[in-house]
Formats: C-alpha cells, sequence, structure tokens
C-alpha cells in the first residue's frame, strides 16, 4: 500500500511544478527536468530545498541533457519549430526521465554480485587410506583444506570461500612413499565432488555436482587439477 502513495506524492510534485516555477526547478536525480509532464516514480524520496527547487531521488531512474538544435534550410521541418533560447524543450523533446527496466550491463558487470546458491565438498571413498593419497584443496590461489586419504568422509560447506561469478579450483594430489601403499587396485577411489546442494535433517544432498575428481590407488603420481566453478 506504500507504494501508491509514494507515487501519488512524486506525481502531485510534478503536477505542482508548473505553477510554482518561478520558485525553484525540478531536478531528478540531479539533473534539471524542468518542462517534463506526464511522468511518474517509483520508489522516489522527494526533497524541496529552501530555494523552492524539488529534488527527486530515484534509484533505478536516469535523466539526460538534451540539445536542440534548429534545423537548416534543407530540413524538413520549419526553423520556426525550434525553441527559442531559455525556452523549456517541449515534451517531446525533453530529457528521457525513466532509463530502460534492465541496467547496462557494464554497470552490472561492476556491481559486485550475491551467491543464491549454497556450495559443498564431499569426498567419497571405497576404504579409507588405501589409494595412499591425500589431496590440498585451493580455491582462488588460497589454500582452503587438505583432505587425508585416512580420513573419514568430509562434508563441508564452501559458500563462504567463493566468490560471485568465476572460481578457480585447484586440486593437488601427492601419494604418499611406496611403502606406505595399501592397495594397488584401480577399484580403491579417493573422489572429490563439489557441487550446488542443501542440508536437512543432518544430511547434505548435493543436487547439482559440478566438479569430480579422483585418483585410484592403481596410480602412483602425484597430480594437479584446476577446475573453473561458476557460482550463481
Amino acid at each position: 500500500m506504500n507504494k501508491p502513495l509514494l507515487s501519488g506524492a512524486v506525481a502531485a510534485v510534478l503536477a505542482l511544478s508548473p505553477f510554482g516555477a518561478h520558485a525553484g526547478s525540478v531536478f531528478l536525480n540531479g539533473v534539471k527536468i524542468d518542462g517534463v509532464t506526464n511522468q511518474k516514480f517509483e520508489k522516489a524520496t522527494v526533497r524541496i530545498d529552501e530555494a523552492g527547487n524539488v529534488h527527486i531521488d530515484a534509484p533505478g531512474y536516469a535523466a539526460r541533457v538534451t540539445t536542440v538544435t534548429p534545423p537548416g534550410p534543407s530540413a524538413q521541418a520549419p526553423a520556426a519549430q525550434a525553441p527559442a533560447p531559455g525556452t523549456p524543450a517541449p515534451a517531446a523533446q525533453a530529457p528521457a526521465a525513466k532509463a530502460p527496466a534492465a541496467p547496462p550491463k557494464a554497470a552490472a558487470a561492476a556491481t559486485p554480485g550475491r551467491i543464491t546458491q549454497r556450495y559443498w565438498l564431499v569426498t567419497e571413498q571405497t576404504v579409507p587410506g588405501m589409494t595412499g593419497y591425500d589431496i590440498d584443496v585451493f580455491i582462488n590461489s588460497k589454500w582452503l583444506r587438505k583432505l587425508r586419504g585416512n580420513e573419514d568422509q568430509v562434508v563441508t560447506d564452501i559458500t563462504r570461500s567463493l566468490q560471485p561469478g568465476a572460481n578457480t579450483v585447484t586440486f593437488i594430489a601427492r601419494k604418499g612413499a611406496a611403502g606406505e601403499a595399501r592397495s594397488s587396485s584401480p577399484g580403491h577411489v579417493f573422489r572429490v565432488i563439489i557441487g550446488e546442494g542443501n542440508e536437512g535433517g543432518g544430511n547434505v544432498m548435493i543436487d547439482n555436482p559440478l566438479i569430480r575428481f579422483q585418483k585410484t590407488a592403481a596410480d602412483t603420481q602425484d597430480a594437479t587439477q584446476e577446475f573453473t566453478l561458476t557460482t550463481r
């Protein structure tokens, strides 16, 4: 119910501004828009200063100043239609008071976004410790944690370690000494999964796996692999 009252207040100020033009001007987000009619601004703040100027602060709206140049002799429009110097431009030539609903891409890219999903890291091992690998995890070149081959399943929320948009996730797997190997079977797997998920009832469900990294007991070399994770 507040929005119609606020819009009505702004419309009333605009409607009355021609009658009080001698007392001041009308400004939209700091841009003078005298002469603009039949406009409505939502979620706006109206302020009248000591000089009688009306200031409208309306996020999401923009005004631009246009210069009206009288057409030359060859122009189709007669020169008499050009406004005299100092005369407010007619409504058709007035500054545009409302910008497109969506902001320009450049402005959107410059505005920090927010992550709306939760992201989880989960480990899976057929038999803990059999692969002989430990895995270090880095997010955007910052060390997150070490995943040890001899520990139980790890389930951790990594949302706070991520940034809106593209992220770089790096895994560095290191094989232990040969004498420490407990298996050489490809059936013994150490797997790391990162994805979007939810938590409920003490359980975590990853419904959108995005990254999978794994090593088996049959692997013998250290390995590094990098992934790109784009949050939303």
